[in-house]
């Protein structure tokens, strides 16, 4: 279910959506509403119709005439050019959430990693400390005695 109406987005968009494009809109939002909710199911409601209409709009690359993923560009008159870089990071017309959203959706602060098969193995627990889940990860540490010559 998605967090935010097609004209959510619009409202914050500069140009009019065409029909095609409010039925694209409305299958991203179903989209990020998926993406935000493998990240934190808890989210408020009003943060999760933020972020989505931040990320939608994004891309769908209302970015005011410039193509969707430049970092450079330029453009001349009479001799008809115009000249773009697009970034290399791939992130053009795709889904994604920057490290603003995520803190905004509460995640990506933590530090470290975690495995699902720490999880298996028994060396993982799931606690909620100040209303998040986190993952506790503990390792048994054996005293060792190291003999050395004299």
């Amino acid at each position: 279910m998605a967090y935010a109406t097609v004209a959510d987005v619009q409202a914050r968009l500069s140009n009019q959506m065409t029909e095609a494009q409010q039925t694209q809109c409305a299958a991203l939002l179903d989209d990020v509403a998926v993406l935000i909710d493998s990240y934190n199911d808890e989210v408020l409601e009003d943060i999760a119709k933020t972020v989505s209409c931040r990320v939608v709009a994004r891309a769908m690359g209302d970015s005011g005439g410039v193509p969707v993923g430049a970092t450079q560009g330029s453009m001349s008159a009479m001799g008809y050019s115009q000249s773009w870089t697009i970034g290399g990071n791939g992130a053009a017309g795709e889904i994604y959430l920057t490290r603003a959203e995520k803190k905004m959706l509460g995640i990506g602060n933590a530090i470290g990693s975690w495995s699902p098969v720490q999880e298996l193995a028994g060396k993982c627990t799931t606690e909620t400390i100040n209303g998040k889940k986190v993952n506790i990860i503990g390792f048994a540490v054996e005293e060792q005695n190291i003999i050395g010559e004299s």
